[in-house]
């Protein structure tokens, strides 16, 4: 039976290193290569010897998807490609494709650089890595090869982030990667049609949460900054460089500006003129409401926040500063951090999700004394403050895509399995026939499909069918129709035996067959075959029994005949034979007499 198989090499009941192998239709496809925050170890990249011990992993995928630029789902990249060896296409939108090596590079100065690390891949292999890299355009189908087609479709979450349907044959998955079911200052709303997959394969990262409306939040922000900056502190918020950082900006921008607010907003990072400038060149990407400013007022130039030096994190008095990452585990994020944790005027904002094992975390967790690198203890004084600004949808959200797409199956990946496991029982609960899972990582689940095969069917046939009785096939009562069917072109027909002959330039053979049977019979011949011809006609229902002036019994295209033995009298042979109309290339089945 045909089936569809879907392990996570990362990801699985967890947060970070997304990386999920599908194998359908004799396709292997692995969809995002990423990284996890939480470890500096092996198991910072997804374990590829799962897929092979030794040789290129070419050999084993058809293809690789990345749905959007967060080093969780791409940092593992060129890991992968260059370093364990893969040649074949990688898949990613145009804007990914364009911020995606930017990041890389970022990850690989702070862990080469800064760290020292050796056993890493190095610029040249980034860039050699997205040599590899075909685009996608949104709703656009694309042909991997002969069988394998997919199509990207628009996830919010971050610019360029795309949740992605492949198909072969009639078999079908969608991969979310990261999406958000409500539009933002930035950016729309995930969006699917109801392609009705045999699994839907779904981030569950806000499983067990449903969000307070955006207003409310973004009210709360603005009042817990204003706050802290009126009584002399200092705001930190640590940001990913793309995605939540413009989201906050522009608020605080249109904050400041209303407000007349002189205090200082700084981001802290190179890319921030990088960020603004692919924004520009994929406006198309971000909401309406900014593609129709666009020409009198670029949004994404601030006229309040200003490039941060290092320096100004020593500065007295009030000052915000967005930092990168975004969750506290490196770079300059945490050096600033470090300085500020001591004063309790000060406050730090952490506006989305922070993965076990990262300083954002344990803040999150309550913890007051942290252990830093180099066995030093820093007491955290500041005030910690979360407040969910992240693009990832919540559970209704999660079930909002569900009713969207009806999927067959869902599968929850990208989240802690206890919050998993309310919402497997809630999904299972809300949809009548839905089978859920959430496999670890290594775990393989699979999926049994049942591919329906189309095949378009002649007027002429149907014709012919509805002239024998009855109504026309309905898909709700199913009913036999004999044709003969055609495979020519990649495409299946069901046309009339005549039609079919005539179109493929066959004639049809005669089958003769014969057989005899002996009986003991004291009766004259005559006798004999008037007995056998009554006995026919009352077993042979529903056939045409026929007694011909030639002394025969024909019984449908059955010729009986009976004759005395020459050495017994009493013995009679019965010689039985029945022909078929055949056409060359068909196979006879139950050549036998109806008992």
């Amino acid at each position: 039976m045909p089936e569809i198989k879907v392990t996570p090499l990362g990801a699985g009941q967890d947060v970070g290193r997304s990386c999920i192998l599908v194998s359908i239709g004799g396709k292997n496809i692995m969809l995002d290569c990423g990284m996890h925050m939480g470890y500096n170890d092996d198991r910072r990249f997804p374990d590829f010897s799962y897929i092979t011990q030794n040789g290129r992993l070419t050999e084993f995928l058809d293809c690789v998807i990345i749905s959007h630029f967060h080093l969780d789902h791409c940092g593992a990249l060129p890991y992968m490609s260059e370093m364990v060896g893969y040649d074949g296409p990688i898949y990613m939108t145009h804007p990914t494709k364009a911020i995606c090596p930017i990041l890389l590079e970022d990850f690989r100065k702070i862990t080469v650089d800064k760290k020292g690390e050796t056993n890493f891949f190095t610029s040249q292999m980034i860039k050699d890595c997205m040599k590899k890299v075909v685009p996608l355009n949104l709703h656009q189908t694309v042909q991997v090869d002969d069988e394998l087609e997919i199509k990207a479709y628009y996830a919010g979450h971050v610019l360029g982030a795309a949740m992605v349907q492949i198909k072969v044959g009639s078999e079908s998955v969608v991969y979310t990667g990261d999406y958000n079911m409500t539009p933002d200052r930035h950016l729309g709303a995930a969006w699917i049609d109801k392609c009705r997959p045999d699994i839907l394969i779904s981030e569950s990262t806000y499983a067990t949460t449903i969000r307070d409306s955006k207003r409310c939040r973004e009210r709360d922000f603005l009042k817990k900054v204003h706050e802290t900056v009126e009584r002399g502190g200092k705001v930190l918020i640590p940001v990913f460089a793309l995605g939540r950082a413009q989201e906050l900006c522009i608020l605080l921008e249109t904050f400041w500006e209303r407000m007349n607010l002189k205090a200082p907003i700084y981001f802290s990072t190179g890319l921030t003129e990088k960020a603004n400038h692919y924004y520009k060149l994929f406006i198309t990407w971000t909401n309406q409401k900014i593609r129709k400013t666009f020409v009198q007022r670029n949004m994404f130039e601030f006229k309040h926040i200003k490039a941060f030096d290092r320096s100004y994190a020593d500065n007295p008095g009030p000052m915000v500063v967005f930092a990168t990452p975004g969750m506290l585990h490196a770079g300059q994020s945490l050096q600033i951090f470090k300085k500020w944790a001591g004063n309790e005027k000060n406050m730090v904002i952490m506006p989305g999700y922070c993965v076990q094992g990262t300083v954002g975390h344990k803040l999150l967790s309550g913890q007051k004394k942290l252990e830093m690198e180099g066995r030093t203890t820093l007491e955290v004084k500041l005030q910690v403050e979360y407040m969910s600004f992240s693009a990832h949808a919540d559970a209704k959200g999660i079930m909002q895509l569900i009713r969207m797409a009806e999927p067959r199956n869902v599968m929850l990946v990208h989240g802690e399995a206890k919050k998993m496991e309310f919402l497997k029982d809630k999904i299972e609960q809300e949809f009548t026939g839905i089978s859920c899972f959430m496999p670890a990582n290594g775990e393989t689940t699979t999926i049994p499909t049942n591919p329906s095969v189309p095949v378009d069917i002649s007027l002429n046939l149907l014709k012919r069918e509805a002239a024998f009785g009855g109504p026309l096939p309905d898909p709700k009562k199913p009913r036999t129709m004999h044709g003969t069917l055609i495979m020519k072109d990649s495409s299946l027909r069901l046309v009339s035996p005549e039609q079919a002959l005539k179109e493929l330039d066959l004639n049809e053979h005669q089958l003769r067959f014969t057989c005899r049977v002996q009986l003991q019979d004291p009766y004259s011949d005559t006798d004999t075959l008037s007995r056998v011809y009554n006995h026919l006609k009352s077993v042979l229902k529903g056939y045409t029994v026929q007694h011909l002036p030639d002394g025969t019994v024909m019984v449908e295209s059955i010729v009986l005949k009976v004759s005395s033995s020459a050495e017994d009298p009493n013995t009679k042979v019965v010689l039985l034979s029945w022909s078929y109309q055949v056409t060359p290339g068909c196979t006879i089945q139950g050549s036998q007499l109806p008992h």
